[in-house]
């Protein structure tokens, strides 16, 4: 396999799925179909000799149906504070090269994408609270994007509830809410009020690390 690599950030994610998100339970997408925005910060990371660490990338994703049907599209966004070798190191870590196939959501999405877009290099303003359950992103031009607590429709007080996974590719516990995302560019998208996950990413070349 290929360079080893590491990161250890925080994500937050919006689809069109309804809050619960069948996919994260292998069911069927709420709408037969996949929409996604996602915005992810490393704290920590490196690609071989390349610190990553601080740095933002981003991702606009469209399946036409479930995702492992495939024939996605993608695109991805990459921190413009980051130089040729972090450029193509983190190019490299959502491409799912150098990565075990399977291991990471970033290898599986890969797999299923028909037409990747060229990479964009932008400002990408990007908080994410996971506790809260709140976060937003902003890349101008391509992404307006924020999360909220799911709100109890009879009390009006915010609904808190987890998804814990055993032996996933992504996370093992992310917080649930809701979220809105409004795209441009290649792929344009306008999600309202849909899933929303807000989790600690700590993955490598082989998955999420323990």
């Amino acid at each position: 396999m290929g360079v080893q690599w590491a990161i250890h950030g925080r994500e937050f994610g919006n689809c069109n799925c309804s809050y619960g998100c069948p996919c994260q339970f292998n069911g069927l997408p709420t709408h037969g179909n996949c929409q996604a925005v996602v915005g992810i910060e490393i704290d920590h990371g490196f690609h071989g000799d390349t610190k990553l660490d601080g740095l933002r990338i981003a991702g606009i994703f469209k399946w036409p149906g479930p995702v492992h049907m495939g024939n996605g599209e993608g695109l991805a966004i990459v921190d413009h504070r980051a130089n040729d070798a972090q450029r193509d190191a983190l190019l490299r870590i959502m491409s799912g090269q150098d990565t075990t196939p399977g291991a990471t959501m970033f290898a599986v999405f890969a797999s299923t994408m028909t037409k990747g877009y060229d990479p964009v290099f932008a400002d990408i303003d990007f908080a994410v609270d996971i506790p809260k359950r709140r976060a937003h992103l902003k890349v101008p031009g391509y992404i307006e994007q924020r999360g909220e607590p799911i709100v109890n429709a009879v009390t009006g007080i915010e609904s808190r509830a987890r998804i814990d996974i055993v032996g996933g590719f992504e996370y093992k516990i992310a917080e649930i809410g809701r979220g809105w995302s409004k795209t441009d560019g290649p792929i344009k998208l306008d999600l309202a009020d849909s899933y929303g996950q807000f989790c600690e990413l700590h993955l490598s070349q082989d998955g999420i690390i323990n």
